[in-house]
């Protein structure tokens, strides 16, 4: 039953996302996150936990419905940089760690036989 609710949920937020017209798509958004932050039976924690958390950033998940455009792509460069910053622990000279990035996230090993 958890699972079927949570599943119902996701396919609910995909079809919000994908609707042709953005403010319809928007008004069906609103009304999956209003439903999952109050509406859920018992025993429904973490999805529960997830409707309040979305519920908390609903204006900035909205806008995307008025812009058209999201942070995804920064949140995703800013998480491997992250990634990047923990491989690179250890490097004391700057240089070191400028390479190992590069290495990880520019494929420069593909590009310089020697390594």
């Amino acid at each position: 039953m958890a699972v079927e609710i949570t599943h119902q949920v996701y396919q609910q937020m995909i079809a919000a996302y994908e609707h042709p017209d953005r403010r319809e798509g928007k008004i069906l958004m609103f009304k999956v996150l209003k439903r999952i932050c109050k509406g859920l039976p018992a025993g429904l924690d973490e999805l529960a936990q997830l409707g309040r958390s979305l519920w908390a950033r609903r204006k900035e998940i909205l806008a995307y419905f008025d812009t058209g455009v999201s942070n995804g792509p920064v949140e995703a460069i800013n998480g491997r940089l992250e990634h990047l910053h923990g491989i690179a622990q250890g490097f004391r000279n700057l240089d070191h760690y400028i390479l190992r990035s590069l290495l990880h996230s520019g494929q420069l090993a593909a590009r310089i036989n020697a390594l």
